[in-house]
């Protein structure tokens, strides 16, 4: 008989799957099976890797289908009900040989069937059922009861009678699918099996003890979930920590392909036809078309390789709870016990594994604490102050470089500062030789007050270009703020100040550290003292002058502010006085314009009062007074016309001059 394929090696990773190794036994020809959830078996089929490790081979897997126990038990030939089982299937079997264990003998037939008779029993009678066979050429009865062994002779009837059994065993494990592993070969031989499933993600726990004068210690603990059917009975386990890619993809359920309809041409039926006779005759040809079928062929999801299992050795000191006041302390309670975490670790890529270098039990649907750290570190307490997080006072923190040679996983963690709980705080994952504040506690002996307020600096630059004059200067930032250090005890503050795309003024010390979001500077404060720290930013504002619309007073501003020089200001003076030229040309051409358009109201009077005019003396007489009004004004028109030409001509020339001015001034002054 095989052995089971019990749970050797499992491997927990972040990303929600778990890589299980087994290994069993088989002699000769046996079939290994395994039982998965239903849910499991599109990563099973994905996955899984089979090795006979001696020589022999793996013939084939097969595995449960995915229709429903209705269907399945409705495709088997046997039926037998929940009620007189034996009698309902020896009456589906008729014809079926058997050999039956009657008292002392045996008799070989094939069953006719089964009937009831009744059959004395003291004053009354009871009706028992009868097994009637066909023994060579004679019809023998045996009572059912007095059967003690019926062996059926028929393959076919056996197999039949196997496939419903087996298949109404799968269904009292709704959920489970069971896989059949057939090998091949001689003699007793080891096989290995690997796959990976889901599984729930492995999580991290850790406690820092503080103690006065020491160095601080730091405790990992690995949490982890047996949610399967099956216990882990001293298992090799690992804890692998990153986020490789991995995905599920439909295996299990059957796939088909739409293939295209074929149908055979037909014609309707001719009625006999008679050909005329002829005097010479043809042979007939005929054609003959053949249709191709495509194939398909399915290929099979190449196994996943087993991850490599080579490791490095580290070594450190456990941990054990703290006994309560007046008892020995937490730290050399440690140290008497000896208790040691060793840890495996690798790196494999981007991934990170820990290796627990002891065997593990965890029975199913139960959940363990695993020791996979317990090692001092280099750090110390500060004070963190954020603002955003808090505004009067800062954050005790750890100041926590891995100095562990592990990669820490992220996850809670528990502070305990000469044997008394102090906090709690989330640490982030860290890479050997990271550094972290781990916030645990207010500090409400530190309080923090804070002052702000913006002013505009000198102008620092001047730049003349392209008929603007721009002077930049910067704004000006100054938050104080005011520590009161109110504890017993010197402390380290760190000071995060947040960066909002300003710029430190040139007279800031440079911050202890810089982040993506915050500068932090560090301060030392005395027990019991005050302190005032300024952070002072700085950026760049902008003022912009149009230099076509600048007077005389702004340019004597620019000169008294040295914005520019004594040559730029006359050139500013010059085109100042081309821009007044030009202002009087286009004041003279509107007055002109407006002359002109008073001209050609007063024609058209005239000319009306012309036209109304009667025959006679007196009446021809204002005539020629019209007549010679209008002479006039046709003469004044003609000067208008040709000063109006002058003076556009003029201005424009003026404005071409004033624009040529004011495009070619150019200045770069740095004050």
């Amino acid at each position: 008989m095989p052995t089971p394929l019990s749970i050797r090696r499992v491997v927990l990773y972040k990303h929600g799957v778990g890589y299980f190794e087994r290994r069993g036994s088989v002699t000769g020809s046996d079939t290994l099976h395994l039982d998965f959830k239903a849910r499991d078996m599109n990563d099973v089929l994905k996955s899984l890797t089979v090795l006979d490790l001696s020589g022999g081979s793996v013939s084939a897997v097969s595995y449960d289908s995915t229709k429903p126990l209705e269907q399945l038990l409705a495709e088997a030939t046997i039926r037998i009900p929940e009620d007189g089982s034996l009698t309902a299937l020896l009456g589906q079997i008729k014809g079926a040989r058997v050999r039956a264990r009657v008292g002392g003998g045996q008799v070989e037939g094939a069953i006719i069937g089964l009937e009831s008779l009744a059959v004395a029993a003291g004053e009354t009678s009871v009706v028992r059922p009868f097994l009637s066979l066909l023994v060579g050429a004679s019809l023998r009865t045996f009572d059912v009861l007095d059967i003690t062994e019926l062996e059926f002779l028929d393959e076919a009837v056996r197999k039949d009678l196997e496939f419903y059994l087996s298949t109404v065993l799968s269904s009292y494990k709704k959920d489970s699918k069971r896989m059949s592993i057939l090998t091949a070969g001689e003699g007793e031989r080891e096989v290995f099996v690997s796959y990976v499933v889901e599984a729930p993600v492995w999580k991290t726990s850790y406690r820092i003890l503080l103690d006065e004068g020491e160095s601080p210690l730091l405790q990992g603990w690995a949490l982890v979930d047996n949610t399967g059917d099956e216990d882990w009975v001293d298992v090799e386990l690992a804890l692998v920590a990153g986020l490789p890619v991995s995905f599920v993809h439909d295996l299990y359920n059957p796939r088909y392909m739409k293939r295209p309809v074929v149908e055979v041409r037909t014609e309707a039926a001719a009625a006999p036809v008679i050909p005329e006779e002829s005097y010479a005759s043809a042979p007939a040809v005929m054609d003959e078309e053949s249709d191709a079928m495509p194939m398909m062929a399915e290929l099979a999801p190449a196994p996943a390789m087993a991850p490599g299992r080579s490791r490095s050795l580290m070594r450190s000191k456990g941990g054990a709870s703290s006994g309560g006041p007046g008892g020995p302390r937490l730290r050399d309670v440690l140290e008497q016990q000896g208790a040691k975490v060793t840890t495996l670790t690798k790196d494999v890529g981007d991934l990170f594994e820990y290796g627990v270098d002891r065997p593990v039990t965890v029975h199913r649907n139960q959940s363990a604490l695993v020791p996979i750290l317990h090692k001092p570190f280099e750090g110390r307490r500060v004070l963190l102050y954020n603002r955003a997080t808090r505004e009067k006072n800062p954050m005790a923190c750890i100041e926590l470089k891995n100095t562990t040679g592990l990669t820490l996983e992220g996850g809670p963690v528990t502070v305990t500062e000469d044997e008394r709980y102090v906090g709690e705080a989330m640490l982030d994952t860290m890479k050997p030789q990271d550094m972290r504040f781990v916030p645990y506690a207010v500090e409400l002996g530190c309080v923090v007050s804070v002052e702000e307020g913006t002013s505009d600096g000198p102008v620092f630059r001047v730049v003349v270009s392209q008929g603007t004059l721009m002077a930049e200067y910067h704004n000006v930032r100054r938050t104080q703020y005011l520590v009161r250090n109110k504890a017993p005890r010197p402390q380290v503050l760190f000071i995060e100040h947040p960066r909002i795309g300003w710029e430190l003024a040139k007279d800031m010390p440079a911050p202890e550290e810089t982040t993506e979001g915050y500068w932090r500077f560090k301060r030392t404060l005395a027990a019991g003292a005050q302190e005032t720290f300024v952070v002072s930013e700085r950026t760049a504002g902008h003022r912009h002058y149009a230099l076509s619309s600048v007077g005389p007073d702004d340019v004597a501003f620019f000169l008294s502010q040295r914005y520019v020089d004594k040559a730029m200001s006359d050139a500013l003076r010059e085109m100042i006085a081309i821009r007044e030229r030009v202002a009087t040309l286009t004041r003279d051409e509107q007055q002109l314009t407006q002359e002109r358009a008073q001209l050609f109201k007063d024609q058209e009077r005239i000319r009306s009062n012309i036209e109304s005019l009667k025959s006679g003396v007196s009446q021809r007489e204002l005539a020629e007074r019209f007549v010679a009004k209008l002479n006039e004004q046709e003469d004044r028109l003609e000067a208008i016309a040709r000063e109006l030409e002058r003076l556009v001509k003029e201005r424009q020339a003026a404005q071409e001059e004033l624009h040529r001015r004011v495009q070619s001034l150019s200045l770069v002054s740095n004050l």
